[in-house]
Parts: C-alpha cells; sequence; structure tokens
C-alpha cells in the first residue's frame, strides 16, 4: 500500500546568490552621469594619495573613443586587488576613517560604502586597470562587461589578473592607470568636454591652502582647443564687486564684509572687519509642492540665535563668498561683461568642499540646495540668488562625521546634520545680504535709479512674463496668477500717491516687484519645473497681497490711544508670558488721563504689534532662552509733550538699532534672516496715513526710564483737535 509523504518541515539555509550584472548596475544605476563617473575615479586617487591625477579622453569623433585616468598615489599590490578592489562593498575605508587613521599625506579617506570604483562601469564596457605599490611588481586587471554579465551568477564571473615587471610604472613609480574603451556615451562634445574640465579643476577647493598637494588635469590630445582659453577664475573672482568670508564654531559668528566698489561709480569702497557676534537663525517653513505657506515646521518655539549644539557633528563651518551684480550698467563697468555672465552660468551657487576636496553636486547648475532662488523671489532686492554668487562652504572630513553622502554621490542624506548645515550658511548669508544691500541702495541712489514712481509701470516687464509663458505652454497656469499681480500693484500705487506717500518708498516698491518678476522671468525661460514656476508666481502675488492688505486704509474716527496699547497687550498677553519678558506700563495706570485722535483703529492696532513683534524677536536675540531668569522687559507709554503731538513710546532692553532712521524706515531692510523687511515700513505707512509718522527719539528725548537701553520708538500722533 502505498503511503503519501508528509511535507518536510525542515528549515533550509539558503545564500544570497546575486547576478553577474548587480556590478555594472551599481556603476550604472548608481552614478548618475559620466562625468560624476570620472569626478569619482579622481577622488579615488585622492584617497590613495596622489599628487597629481591626469584624466584623457582620446580618440573622440573615431570609432574607438578612450578614458584614461592616471595617477602617482600609492597603487595597489596584488594582495589589495584580491582582498579589496573585487570585493564590493569592502569598508575598509569606513573603518579607517571612523578610526581617524591618517594617510601618509594626513588624509582622511573620502570614500565610505566600497562602490566608487563602479563608476569605471558607468563609462565603458572594457577595462584595463594597471596599478604599482611601493617595491611590488605591476599588477594588470582586465575587464570585459560584455562577457561577464554573460554568466549567471557573479561567483561564476571571473577576472584576469597577471603580474609583471614594470612596463607603466619604471623604477621606483608608483600609482594606478585606468583605461576605459568601448564607452557608453561614445559622443563627447566640446561643452561636455569643458563642463568635464570645470569639474575635475573644481574638485580641489580653489579658496583654501592645502597643506599637501593635489592636483588635476585633463587632455584632449587631438582636440587641444577645447580645453584651451578657459577663464582664469581668480582673475574673474577679483571682479566680485562683493567680498564676504565667515566661520561659525562653538555657537560663535565670525565675520568679514568688503564692497570693493564699481567702476566708473563713484562710492567708495568699505570694509568690516572681523566681527564676532551671534548667529540668528532662519526658522523654516513647510511649503507644499505649489509653494503655499503651510506654517512653520513645528509648533514648539525654536532658539533664534544658535549655540554650540546647532553644529554638533558638523564641526566648524567655513564659508567664501564672492557676489556680482547682473544690472547691466554695473557688468559693463566690470569688463568683458558676456565673460562674467558665461562665468556665472557655469559656476554660480554654492558648493561644498570637506578637506578641501568638493561635495558633488552642490553648486552645479540646477542645485539649489540652499533655496536661494526662492528666497529671492520674496525679497528680490535683497537676497542673492545662485547666478551672482559664486561660494564655497569647507567642512572637516574628522568633525562633521553626521553628514553622510549618499549612495548615488549627490549631497548628503538629507538629516537632521543636513539641515543644521543649511541654517548656519543661511544664517551668515543673511548678514552678508543685509551689508550689501547697504551699498546695492547707495549705488541706485548715485544712478539714479528709481526715483520717478508716476513713470513706474509694470505693465512692460508683466507683458514680457506673459510672452514666456505662452512659449512655453504655461498660460494657463500664471496667467491669472499674472493679472492678479498687475491688479494688486496698480491698486498700489493709485492708493500711495492719492495719499501723497513718500515717492522713494513707491518707487523702492516697483523695483522690488520689477526684479521679481525678472527673477521669475529667467526661471520660465531657464526650464525650471512647472512645479518651480508656480511656487515662484504665488511668491510674487503674496508680497503684492500684503501691500494691498494694508492700503485698504479703513475708516478714521475718534479713538483712545489709552485703549489701543491695552488691546495691543491684551492681545500679546500669551506672547508675554511665554517668552518671559516684563511689561511695563504706565499709561494703562488707572489715573493717567487718556488722550483721543483720529486714526484708524485697526491699522493703528497692526502697526504697534508689528513693533512688539520686532522686540519679542530681538529681546531673544540678546537675551537667550538658556538664562536662568529672564532680564527681558518692554515699556510703553504715552508721552504727550512730543512737538509734533502726542506719542506711544515703544522701548526695550534688546541689542538696539545699529542703522540710521532713514535706513530702518525703508522697505526689503532687515537684520533679521528670515524678515521680509517691511514691517517698519508698513508702520510708518501707516502713521502717514493718519496724520502722524514713525519716528526714532534717543531715550532721553522720550522719557524713557533706566534699564531699556535697547531699541526706542515712537508712533507720533498729530496735534488733532482733540486732547
Amino acid at each position: 500500500m502505498a503511503t503519501t509523504r508528509k511535507p518536510s518541515d525542515d528549515s533550509l539555509k539558503l545564500p544570497f546568490r546575486p547576478r553577474a550584472r548587480l556590478l555594472q548596475l551599481l556603476g550604472d544605476q548608481l552614478i548618475g552621469t559620466p562625468r560624476l563617473a570620472v569626478f569619482e575615479l579622481v577622488k579615488n586617487a585622492y584617497d590613495a594619495d596622489a599628487e597629481t591625477v591626469t584624466v584623457t579622453l582620446k580618440g573622440l569623433r573615431t570609432a574607438s573613443p578612450t578614458i584614461v585616468v592616471e595617477d602617482d598615489g600609492d597603487g595597489m599590490a596584488l594582495s589589495t586587488i584580491r582582498d579589496i578592489w573585487l570585493v564590493p562593498a569592502h569598508d575598509h575605508r569606513e573603518l579607517q576613517r571612523k578610526a581617524l587613521k591618517r594617510t601618509r599625506l594626513n588624509r582622511l579617506p573620502l570614500g565610505e560604502k566600497g562602490l566608487g570604483r563602479f563608476a569605471v562601469h558607468k563609462l565603458g564596457d572594457r577595462i584595463e586597470l594597471v596599478t604599482r605599490a611601493k617595491g611590488q611588481p605591476e599588477c594588470v586587471v582586465h575587464i570585459d562587461w560584455s562577457a561577464l554579465i554573460e554568466k549567471q551568477f557573479l561567483s561564476e564571473a571571473v577576472v584576469n589578473v597577471q603580474t609583471r615587471s614594470p612596463e607603466v610604472f619604471k623604477g621606483a613609480k608608483t600609482g594606478t592607470k585606468l583605461t576605459i574603451s568601448e564607452l557608453r556615451e561614445a559622443t563627447w562634445t566640446r561643452g561636455e568636454v569643458r563642463r568635464l574640465l570645470r569639474q575635475i579643476t573644481s574638485i580641489a577647493s580653489p579658496f583654501t591652502d592645502r597643506s599637501d598637494r593635489f592636483e588635476t588635469e585633463l587632455k584632449v590630445p587631438d582636440h587641444p582647443d577645447w580645453v584651451a582659453g578657459v577663464p582664469d577664475v581668480d582673475v574673474l573672482l577679483k571682479r566680485a564687486p562683493w567680498y564676504f568670508r565667515f566661520s561659525f564654531e562653538d555657537g560663535q559668528l565670525e565675520w568679514s564684509y568688503e564692497f570693493r566698489g564699481v567702476t566708473g561709480i563713484k562710492l567708495a569702497p568699505r570694509k568690516i572687519p572681523d566681527r564676532t557676534g551671534v548667529l540668528l537663525i532662519a526658522q523654516e517653513r513647510d511649503t507644499d509642492v505649489y509653494g503655499t505657506d503651510q506654517g512653520t515646521k513645528s509648533a514648539k518655539p525654536k532658539r533664534i540665535t544658535a549655540d554650540a549644539s546647532l553644529s554638533n557633528g558638523i564641526g566648524m563651518v567655513k564659508g567664501e563668498f564672492y557676489v556680482f551684480d547682473r544690472d547691466h550698467d554695473i557688468l559693463t563697468k566690470l569688463g568683458d561683461s558676456q565673460l562674467v555672465q558665461n562665468f556665472l552660468d557655469e559656476s554660480g551657487g554654492v558648493r561644498v568642499y570637506r578637506d578641501s576636496i568638493r561635495v558633488y553636486n552642490y553648486g552645479e547648475p540646477g542645485d539649489d540646495w540652499l533655496g536661494l532662488d526662492l528666497r529671492r523671489v520674496n525679497t528680490p532686492t535683497r537676497n542673492i540668488s545662485r547666478n551672482i554668487v559664486v561660494g564655497a562652504i569647507d567642512l572637516s572630513l574628522e568633525q562633521s562625521h553626521q553628514l553622510t553622502e549618499k549612495t548615488n554621490r549627490e549631497g548628503f542624506v538629507e538629516n537632521d546634520a543636513y539641515r543644521r548645515l543649511r541654517q548656519i550658511v543661511l544664517g551668515a548669508l543673511a548678514v552678508l545680504e543685509v551689508e550689501r544691500k547697504i551699498d546695492k541702495d547707495n549705488i541706485r541712489a548715485l544712478t539714479g535709479k528709481g526715483h520717478d514712481p508716476e513713470a513706474a509701470n509694470i505693465a512692460q516687464p508683466l507683458q514680457a512674463l506673459r510672452d514666456a509663458a505662452k512659449k512655453h505652454r504655461l498660460s494657463q497656469e500664471l496667467d491669472p496668477l499674472i493679472n492678479k499681480a498687475e491688479k494688486n500693484y496698480n491698486e498700489m500705487r493709485d492708493t500711495m500717491l492719492r495719499a501723497g506717500l513718500s515717492g522713494m518708498g513707491l518707487a523702492i516698491v516697483f523695483h522690488e516687484i520689477e526684479q521679481g518678476v525678472r527673477v521669475l522671468h529667467d526661471a520660465i525661460e531657464g526650464g525650471r519645473s512647472r512645479e518651480a514656476v508656480q511656487v515662484q508666481a504665488r511668491e510674487l502675488v503674496r508680497i503684492l497681497d500684503g501691500f494691498s492688505e494694508l492700503l485698504r486704509k479703513g475708516e478714521q474716527r475718534p479713538n483712545s490711544i489709552k485703549h489701543l496699547i491695552k488691546r495691543a497687550r491684551d492681545i500679546n498677553r500669551v506672547r508675554f508670558r511665554n517668552h518671559e519678558v516684563k511689561f511695563v506700563c504706565p499709561a494703562l495706570e488707572d489715573d493717567v488721563p487718556d488722550i483721543e485722535r483720529n486714526f484708524a483703529f485697526g491699522l493703528l492696532l497692526g502697526a504697534l504689534n508689528n513693533l512688539l513683534d520686532n522686540a519679542f524677536y530681538w529681546l531673544q536675540v540678546r537675551w537667550p532662552d538658556d538664562q536662568e531668569k529672564s532680564p527681558r522687559k518692554l515699556y510703553i507709554n504715552i508721552e504727550k509733550d512730543f512737538a509734533e503731538g502726542p506719542a506711544i513710546i515703544i522701548a526695550d532692553n534688546g541689542p538696539g538699532f545699529q542703522d540710521d532712521p532713514e535706513r530702518l524706515r525703508r522697505p526689503f531692510f532687515s537684520r533679521r534672516p528670515d524678515g521680509m523687511g517691511v514691517g517698519l515700513y508698513y508702520t510708518n505707512m501707516v502713521m502717514e496715513l493718519n496724520g502722524g509718522r514713525l519716528a526714532f527719539p534717543d531715550a532721553e528725548e522720550a522719557n524713557v526710564p533706566e534699564g531699556f537701553d535697547g531699541a526706542v520708538l515712537a508712533l507720533v500722533f498729530g496735534k488733532g483737535d482733540k486732547n
């Protein structure tokens, strides 16, 4: 009688059996472009203690082009090829880095994943590796990928390695020579070769001095003119009107600033040498894919000044920035304007270096890791964009251990350390932008730009925007936003002119909006994604919405100044408590007489809230949250004896103002890294609309008591007919 065998309950231990083509996929899929693959091979030469690396492109525009990468590094012995080079994902570099074991040239390895050598397979199907270590015979490895991937499993894919007497690295020479043929991308154009040249020569930071020597060279023997005539970067950088450098360590920001002047504009150069202070942190905000503001990333209040913890796992952050101006008149005065523009198109942006070796792809065309372009849409005349700055951030490889490079070799993993690095750099950039705006405003005043608000007509730049949108088939998405921007601007202009407000203020606002339109136009013509263009368009409309809302003037009627102060206090009770600010207000005592004036209550309340908001911020700057007992305090009172009429006095014990009143009242000027610079401008405009002004008296003039040694402001009302 037949018996049925029961299924076995035995467990099996089965190994992974990777296919042979896995190695080719590692090179082909993880490395984005052939240029990046060459970049990886040059980095490998650095890890091998090479002092010179030569990349040669031979036989271009022939049937059999080759790429040769040769270095004078330590080379490899047969045991290294067998035990490390032929072992994917070997961790010897990572262990070396974690142990802080430096090479004879005092380098820490850049590699850590054991995958960089597979960059060769991105480039071509046939690879010849010739290498020699000190005191060893020369080793030669031949790999034919078309044959290897015919094998089913990786264990069956064997390569031929031979040793021989030195033929390439003779005498005492050591190093590695990789020859790659049967190229995947056989057609290299002049433009691609020059881009490769720029990448190879930028691998070592041009901004910092090295203790060792590391030089790279690109040769194209069949087309030497392709790599000739490349502009000297140092010469071009010297033409930048602005230079800024900073370092951030242990919670302290050190910086220096230089405006070098512009030939033909009679504005003296200006230097601010070696300042030390706190780093102000811009609060990051969430936006959806269309750029709609979703609020701050956390409901929990965050520090606005940096402490030492901000650079944990990052170490000292150093930076240098050379800033240009694409204004036609200024470019012309710099000389070789087309050369400068081409240089900025190719090299504009902020690169990142670790131990003075570049981290790809920061600073490449199309990369905007700091979000500079969107910031510039918010405040175009203050914030800098990628295409006017050539910058470098330098980190210590040893100290920046929490910054991990992505496996695809395109930047850092976007973890907490990466976000903190962005905050540090953006905080330093905000200092540069404020100082640069001072010089930019002076240049505009000298060149007479923007002084005729009645002639300011936004129709022409907006029409150019509509034409560009139509050309790129974006009219359906952008035309409603463009129409709204035009309507808001025209309403704002008419209201300001009817009210007799400052013509210069309107001219500056017009210039700001025009700049925002230009940035959006460049984004459309530059082929930015549909989503990115919509983000910028919405930001432009948002700016104009703010102005339009303000200028819906509101009805003026007799109102109590005392009630206005009381209402502002009540609205901000929670903020006074949360920020631990002591509120001193003699005006609200019962026996103090009230004063009435004609004003639009809602507008004045908004203006007073604006000043309180500024005070809360700057009190945190001077007195961070780590104080055992908060010394923050704010004073509000009514002064009846001002020459022009009664005034609400607001004073605090923050850091005070470092700029003159005229500049403080101008739109788009702010020393807050995330500020638009319209708060005091709004407040002054509200006071003008209501027959008063925003003043900046000294403490004695405003009868401010001792202990309030920070900012002092006054909302001055007119004489009126009520007291």
